[in-house]
């Protein structure tokens, strides 16, 4: 029988030192970065359990997200960034939303007026992920009750800068408007939206013009200006999911999710977390360099894949959506972050029907005050790429209106003709 070896007091305690040490080493050398701090795939590794505003970045990156810094270049400066929401929208969502009702057998809301339709969502809720989503396109103060701008789309191949297109993005809202007149409750109608290419000279006038309805199954009416023969025509119902241009988007894609909930097939919660967000984003504009990548300094033009705008980001709570689209639809899913406070869609990722990554989108709120004195946020900066294409288009809003003194007379289909 072997006799058992008694160890002296002090390297049992030794030995407790190191176990605890090698345990908890990698926290306790964490540190909190500073605002400033950027992100890039040279430091993710040496950064990825330091925190910032108490959160490890690895926790605020998605895995898409984490794989863009390595594998595409993807740099995000963290900065800390004014959350605060217009207090109109707060005030009409308490006034309203206690009359808001869902009815998940027809996947339709009812007594909305303005503000978010469900303030309060809770996780348990078979029909969470329906309600972010209709919290998103009724409620999200993204939206003001009409919205005019110049919208620069930057196109880059693998090998770099493409080109560049001026188009006009004309919208005008019907529901929840809180600048302006109150929404009309007698049309059935959400959005009148005019989107057209003024330049280069060979696509002037392309475009279309669509009215969306806010009736559930009432498909679109959207319209094309045909060029040569000089007439407008209708399109298919089912335009919202065509690409547009030759642009890295669908209609679907404007604004990350640009359809009516019920047009998808389901909008399943799949949790709540911590990502990165842009939501004091600054327009920056060298005119002197327009036609060119240099015309907007926050793209990366200097390093590959070159389409990669980098603009401060902050730690914001969202809900992760999992979208699944009609079976026509290009798309196998789409997953959209949406701010569970503010309703603001950041980013979606796209997944092709095999269950492949495709594409991603990124939003980059900015703050605007209409005319009305209202404050909204509403993207100046978007990144849409195609990672299968090695394609990207990024876009730049120049010179927004918020609020005009128009009505629905100024929006019809023939108003494509004068953009000839």
């Amino acid at each position: 029988m072997k006799k058992s070896i008694k160890r002296p007091m002090t390297s049992c305690i030794a030995a407790l030192i190191a176990t605890t040490f090698v345990a908890t080493g990698s926290s306790a050398l964490a540190a909190e970065l500073p605002a400033g701090t950027v992100i890039s795939k040279a430091n993710l590794d040496q950064i990825k359990n330091d925190t910032f505003e108490g959160h490890t970045i690895e926790s605020l990156l998605t895995e898409r997200m984490a794989w863009e810094i390595r594998n595409s270049n993807v740099k995000i400066p963290l900065a800390k960034q004014d959350t605060s929401v217009d207090p109109t929208w707060t005030e009409a969502t308490q006034k309203y939303s206690g009359s808001v009702k869902y009815d998940p057998k027809t996947r339709t809301v009812t007594g909305y007026k303005a503000g978010a339709p469900f303030p309060t969502i809770s996780e348990s809720d078979p029909d969470a992920g329906e309600k972010v989503m209709w919290d998103y396109y009724y409620g999200s103060p993204v939206y003001p009750r009409d919205f005019y701008a110049h919208t620069v789309f930057v196109t880059f191949n693998s090998g770099g800068y493409e080109a560049s297109q001026d188009w006009v993005f004309d919208r005008l809202r019907n529901r929840g408007r809180l600048g302006g007149a109150p929404t009309v409750d007698n049309d059935d109608w959400i959005t009148k939206t005019i989107f057209v290419a003024t330049s280069p000279q060979d696509i002037k006038g392309t475009g279309t013009f669509t009215t969306r309805y806010d009736v559930n199954g009432k498909l679109e009416d959207q319209f094309v200006y045909i060029k040569s023969a000089r007439r407008v025509r209708r399109l298919s119902g089912n335009a919202w999911m065509d690409p547009v241009g030759g642009f890295d988007f669908l209609d679907d894609d404007i604004y990350v999710y640009n359809a009516r909930p019920s047009q998808y097939v389901s909008n399943k919660l799949i949790g709540k977390r911590w990502i990165l967000a842009s939501l004091d984003t600054k327009l920056k504009r060298d005119s002197s360099k327009s036609g060119t990548a240099g015309e907007f300094p926050s793209i990366d033009s200097k390093e590959a894949p070159y389409w990669n705008v980098i603009t401060p980001m902050t730690p914001r709570e969202v809900y992760v959506v999992e979208a699944t689209p009609p079976v026509e639809h290009p798309y196998g899913k789409k997953v959209v972050y949406v701010d569970a406070q503010l309703f603001l869609a950041y980013r979606g990722e796209v997944y092709d029907k095999k269950g492949e990554p495709w594409r991603t989108f990124t939003q980059r709120e900015g703050v605007v005050v209409g005319k009305s004195g209202i404050k909204y946020f509403s993207p100046p900066i978007g990144t849409f790429v195609d990672y299968k294409a090695h394609h990207a288009t990024d876009y730049f809003i120049v010179d927004p209106v918020f609020d005009r003194d128009r009505g629905e007379s100024d929006y019809t289909p023939n108003v494509l003709e004068s953009y000839q």
